[in-house]
C-alpha cells in the first residue's frame, strides 16, 4: 500500500492504495464515484474512459500509480450541472439506450471537442473508435456531437 495524490474533478485526494490498482477502481471503489464504468477490463470497450490531462484515457487498465501529478476528469467532473455541450446534445437526440456506455461515449466526445472544435465524420469516426455501444446507437452519437460542436 502506498499514498497516492490525485487531482480528480478539481479536487485533491488523498488515498491509500496498492499502486497498481487501476484508477477506475480507485474511482468507483475508494472514492465512490460510480459514473465512469467497467466494461471489458483490457481497455477495448470504453466504457471507463476518463480524461487525464484533458486527454481520453481508459481507466481500467491505468495503474493509479502513473496519474499521480495529473489532472483528472470523470463524467462526474465535466460539468456541474449537466450542461456540457456534449451532455447537453446527447439529451436533444436522445441517444442513450441502455446508457450502459453513455459516460465513456460523452467522455471521449468531449475531448475530441476540446482538441476539434468542428470535426469531419472522419474526425468523429476515428476519435470514437474503441467506444463500444450495444445498443448500437452510433448515428445517433454521432449527430449529438455535431450538436456539441455548434453549442460550443
Amino acid at each position: 500500500m502506498s499514498e497516492i495524490q490525485l487531482h480528480i474533478n478539481g479536487k485533491d485526494h488523498q488515498i491509500n492504495v496498492d499502486p497498481n490498482t487501476p484508477i477506475l477502481w480507485v474511482l468507483r471503489d475508494h472514492l465512490n464515484m460510480s459514473g465512469t464504468k467497467y466494461g471489458c477490463g483490457i481497455a477495448q470497450c470504453g466504457a471507463c474512459t476518463i480524461h487525464l490531462d484533458g486527454v481520453a484515457i481508459r481507466s481500467c487498465s491505468l495503474p493509479v500509480s502513473s496519474v499521480q501529478g495529473k489532472s483528472i476528469t470523470t463524467i462526474e467532473g465535466l460539468s456541474k450541472n449537466g450542461d456540457h455541450p456534449v451532455q447537453q446534445a446527447w439529451i436533444e437526440h436522445d441517444v442513450p439506450q441502455c446508457g450502459y456506455c453513455q459516460a465513456g461515449q460523452i467522455m471521449s466526445a468531449a475531448a475530441l471537442l476540446e482538441e476539434n472544435a468542428h470535426p469531419t465524420d472522419t474526425d468523429i469516426d476515428v476519435a470514437m473508435n474503441g467506444n463500444i455501444c450495444r445498443c448500437g446507437t452510433y448515428t445517433r452519437i454521432k449527430a449529438a456531437i455535431k450538436t456539441a460542436a455548434k453549442i460550443a
